[in-house]
């Protein structure tokens, strides 16, 4: 009974069984192969104009009675017919995989690479790829062959970005016939906060309650080498390795050495939670690039204080996540 009235309550459509001619659904997945039942065709105003000129054609040849009209006519056609299938065939069959997604932030571009594999012996021409959004992209597949395909989506806010369903489509090789087909892979990218104007970074709680731990080498102590940054003194410049044209060096000593930093969510009371992702993410870069030692603290995520690429990576992914998270 249930499964009557839950018939009933259907497009007509769907109940008469007309919806296994119309294979709507998107195929999803990490890989995706274009199968001959997804895949649609529609004339291009190309195909339109041909097709009004074959009729007035057919109707000159008839009202003359001219044979000569006829023969041009029907091969024009039979050439328009053959178009069809071969514009089916070109992307019959191709295969998509998912493959890597370059990060951005907020504001610029996230790069998607597509494996696109073709298993036919015949190459594939004039086949374009696109997302909504993005931009399309048209690429040439050899036979056998695979081919890495980059689709660029735009970053319009942080957070966990899908690439979305990818139009794959082809007029070769007359024009007059578009085919095309969905696939949806599984492919996420982050997309962290846009960096904010630059602020200076907040005091360190060892500057602010005045603690200097014990044990720690005298003012003296020479530390080590470091890339020169602005705002270095002059006297701690290594002059020896600058005049034998190496890159220019700062010396590091135990008085200089750069406490350890907190980018705290509570140093920001003033601005919404937005702008106060943006300013951390801002610190994070500005401490990143310093070569400081940098925790990050928000409200049920604490980060201890640590340096390098996989340490950044880690803080701008709390902060791409951070109502996720919170969830």
């Amino acid at each position: 009974m249930k499964s009557a009235i839950a018939a009933f309550g259907q497009p007509l459509w769907i109940r008469l069984g007309l919806n296994r001619f119309f294979p709507h659904a998107v195929p999803r997945g990490q890989q995706v192969t274009l199968d001959r039942r997804r895949i649609y065709a529609l004339p291009t105003r190309y195909g339109i104009l041909f097709a009004v000129m074959l009729f007035v054609m057919l109707l000159g040849s008839i009202n003359y009675n001219n044979s000569l009209g006829f023969l041009l006519t029907f091969l024009l056609a039979s050439m328009g017919l053959l178009s069809i299938l071969y514009t089916y065939r070109n992307i019959a069959r191709l295969t998509l995989s998912g493959g890597r997604a370059v990060p951005a932030f907020a504001g610029g571009v996230v790069r998607f690479v597509v494996q696109v594999h073709n298993d036919d012996r015949l190459p594939r021409s004039a086949i374009q790829l696109a997302v909504k959004n993005g931009e399309a992209v048209l690429n040439d597949f050899a036979a056998q062959d695979t081919v890495l395909v980059e689709l660029r989506v735009p970053a319009l806010k942080r957070g966990r970005l899908a690439l979305g369903r990818i139009t794959v489509s082809t007029v070769f090789p007359l024009g007059l016939v578009r085919a095309w087909s969905y696939a949806d892979l599984e492919m996420h990218c982050l997309v962290y906060p846009q960096a904010g104007p630059y602020r200076p970074p907040p005091l360190t709680r060892r500057q602010d309650q005045g603690q200097h731990p014990g044990g720690n080498p005298g003012p003296d102590d020479f530390l080590g080498f470091r890339p020169y940054q602005a705002g270095d003194s002059i006297r701690h410049v290594h002059w020896k390795a600058l005049a034998r044209a190496l890159p220019m060096l700062t010396k590091q000593f135990a008085a200089s050495e750069s406490p350890e930093l907190w980018l705290e969510w509570s140093a920001l009371p003033a601005l919404d939670s937005e702008a106060r992702l943006r300013q951390l993410c801002r610190w994070v870069l500005d401490a990143h690039r310093g070569g400081r030692a940098y925790g990050l603290r928000l409200p049920g995520l604490e980060i201890a204080p640590n340096q390098g690429e996989g340490h950044q990576q880690r803080c701008l992914e709390a902060l791409a996540l951070y109502q996720e998270a919170r969830r």
